[in-house]
């Protein structure tokens, strides 16, 4: 379920729109904004108006004033009022994976200081130039697809709250650009706010925004406060006098059909108020309860553990009734026979199909085909399991909330850079174990196969994302930096734990392997490997299924995800599923005598990432209303690495469930 959050990387917010690759620096349909008062407390005090950003444990003083930023580029494209002179911060290569670029913007105020329709700049078009047009053109089609805006101020998103059913309120972190009324008079997506919106085939352009700074006393300290709030309220505004805008009369419009001259000014007002209700710890409470989650999610977790229940009780099933009677069957009756005395009779006609699995007992151990790529597997799958769990359990504490941008990204990357020890033990030990020789070209392909196949993904996704000039293209410094991280740490990490994996003696197994294969006899079509496969990954997807759908709007659809708890409960529900769902099928295999259990029981629990894959290509059709070839090579390209990583995590999984389930059970019968 992580993998998808920490595998998507480029699409944008377009209220079921999304259009990645528009030529301009940006993440896909969203136009983001970040804050230049990026700190963690913002406190104002004495009488000269200081305030003071306090960023990753450092002091910087500056003037009081506050100022909202956005993408460069990406107005520039846009032809919104851009500003050259403030240096831009710095990102996190979280930030940089999923495409969020941070600039400074003209939007500025000074604390506790009112401002009224204040103005930002003023934009000329002329339709008979060629390039005023192409602005036009492309401001049309941005607020066609329902383009929004992202700002941040004080590390905390610009919200536009607004009333839907139920009397409740719904803060979205982000507002459109612009809105459109059809050719039959139907508003689109904003244009419902407003009843002046009702000329038909005209575009409506939220040239003014209404901000309100919400802020809380800092009590038992020296004089100051806190940004708690940051919402804003778009507005359209035809400005009379551009020049000394009034922010009266009727919305600024703009018909499809528009030829001849026109000006667009941008205004803005802010207004502080103070409140006592609500700490700074808490402030981003609003945003997330807004967010009709919840009983879904409740939903989702009971769904999920009644699948769990049922697994567990008929995998209880069989350990206790099942195997606890063959095992007792099978020592009572050799301990009782002696060359004197026969065997004594089945107590009934099935007790050899009972009997079945010990029947393979020499056979079951038997390395596997293509052991070599089984081991790689494994190692890959143990590196994405840690670095899942560590993950996530950082993400449950708040150490990667959504108010520390990128910190999920950076902590999973770093994390599987350090992990390629684990990851080289495991590949190697049970190489060796499978009685391979070649640990030089194991280690190898450890090191460089399944990180190597997402990385050319990767590199094929960005050269597309370059070739369009979106932001979410990740810059040449930074691949370098990621490739200097993959061979000179995770590369000799992997090494060094595949010299330990191979020091250390092969795993000993509690029965001998026979010389000479035994014949598995015809199967029946449920107890074939495909069905068996197909059959065992439909319960651990439906464990997870409805939280993919939230983890798919928070990729492609820009939403925010913070319910890390319910992600962690579910990552353990999908554990358990996997596992007690391959050992069941195991189980039913090994009664028919068919030994062949390694890569069916890795396959069995990994055909889960089948089912997300046909997932994910529904939302796509079902959802998404992607145009452009690029855009659908981008989604499918990015789905394929989910699905990969996916794959490698479920299908360990699996394997050591399966691993453990016939070493236990064949250390506790007495073999001849």
């Amino acid at each position: 379920m992580f993998i998808l959050l920490w595998a998507g990387l480029v699409l944008g917010e377009l209220s079921g729109h999304v259009h990645l690759v528009m030529g301009w620096l940006g993440v896909g349909g969203t136009l983001r904004a970040c804050s230049s008062c990026y700190g963690l407390a913002w406190c104002w005090g004495n009488s000269q108006g200081m305030f003071i950003l306090l960023w990753a444990g450092l002091v910087l003083l500056k003037q009081n004033i506050c100022q909202i930023s956005f993408p460069l580029l990406v107005f520039f494209r846009f032809d919104f009022c851009a500003i050259d002179s403030e240096k831009r911060p710095s990102e996190n290569l979280g930030q940089v994976l999923f495409g969020e670029r941070i600039e400074p913007s003209p939007y500025k105020f000074e604390f506790k200081k009112k401002v009224d329709c204040k103005p930002v700049c003023t934009k000329s078009y002329n339709t008979n130039k060629p390039e005023d047009k192409a602005h036009l053109d492309f401001l049309k089609k941005g607020m066609l697809l329902n383009y929004q805006h992202h700002w941040i101020v004080d590390n905390m998103p610009v919200t536009w709250c607004y009333d839907v059913e139920d009397g409740q309120k719904f803060c979205n972190p982000g507002f459109p650009i612009g809105c459109y009324v059809t050719e039959a008079g139907r508003p689109k997506d904003a244009c419902v706010v407003n009843s002046d919106f009702k000329d038909k085939d005209t575009f409506y352009v939220f040239n003014h925004v209404d901000i309100t700074i919400h802020y809380h006393v800092v009590e038992n300290e020296a004089a100051g406060a806190r940004l708690v709030a940051a919402k804003m309220e778009p507005k359209s505004y035809k400005h009379t006098k551009v020049e000394a805008p009034d922010c009266t009369g009727g919305p600024m419009y703009l018909n499809n059909k528009f030829s001849g001259e026109l000006k667009i000014g941008y205004t803005y007002s802010v207004q502080f108020v103070e409140d006592k209700h609500i700490r700074w710890a808490s402030r981003w409470d609003y945003i997330l309860e807004s967010m009709p989650h919840t009983n879904i999610q409740w939903f989702s977790i009971m769904n999920s553990l009644v699948i769990v229940l049922f697994l567990s009780g008929m995998v209880a099933m069989i350990m206790l009734r099942t195997l606890h009677k063959d095992i007792a069957r099978y020592n009572q009756m050799d301990s009782v026979v002696t060359p004197l005395t026969p065997r004594p009779p089945p107590l009934h006609e099935d007790a050899q199909e009972e009997f079945g699995w010990k029947l393979v007992h020499g056979d079951v151990f038997r390395p596997p085909r293509k052991g070599m790529l089984l081991s790689v597997f494994l190692g890959s799958g143990t590196q994405i399991f840690i670095m899942i769990f560590v993950t996530l359990f950082f993400a449950c504490l708040g150490f990667l909330s959504p108010a520390n941008r990128g910190a999920l990204m950076t902590c999973a990357v770093v994390l599987w850079v350090l992990l390629g020890t684990p990851a080289g033990y495991v590949a190697a030990r049970f190489y060796k174990s499978f009685g391979g020789e070649k640990w030089k070209t194991n280690v190898l392909l450890t090191c460089f196969l399944c990180p190597g196949v997402v990385f050319a993904d990767f590199f094929v996704m960005n050269l597309i994302l370059w070739g369009e000039g979106s932001s979410a293209a990740m810059p040449f410094g930074t691949l370098v930096a990621i490739l200097a991280l993959w061979f000179c740490i995770s590369v000799p990490l992997t090494f060094i734990g595949a010299y330990f994996g191979f020091k250390k003696t092969g795993i000993e197994h509690p029965v001998r392997t026979n010389q000479i294969p035994r014949q598995i006899p015809e199967q029946s079509f449920y107890t074939r490997s495909l069905p068996g496969i197909v059959m065992g990954g439909i319960l651990p997807f439906g464990c997870i299924f409805i939280q993919l759908f939230f983890i798919l709007n928070s990729i492609w659809s820009h939403q925010m995800y913070y319910m890390f708890g319910f992600l962690f409960l579910v990552f353990i529900i999908l554990v358990i599923t996997c596992s007690e769902a391959t050992i069941l099928l195991c189980y039913f295999h090994l009664c028919a005598e068919d030994y062949h259990w390694q890569w069916r029981s890795f396959l069995t629990s990994g055909f889960t990432a089948v089912y997300f894959l046909v997932y994910a290509i529904h939302y796509f059709f079902s959802k998404l209303q992607i145009t452009g070839l690029a855009s659908t090579i981008l989604y499918f390209g990015y789905t394929m690495i989910m699905a990969l990583i996916f794959f490698l995590f479920t299908g360990t999984i699996g394997f050591f469930a399966c691993f453990w389930f016939v070493t236990k059970i064949y250390s506790v019968v007495k073999v001849d």
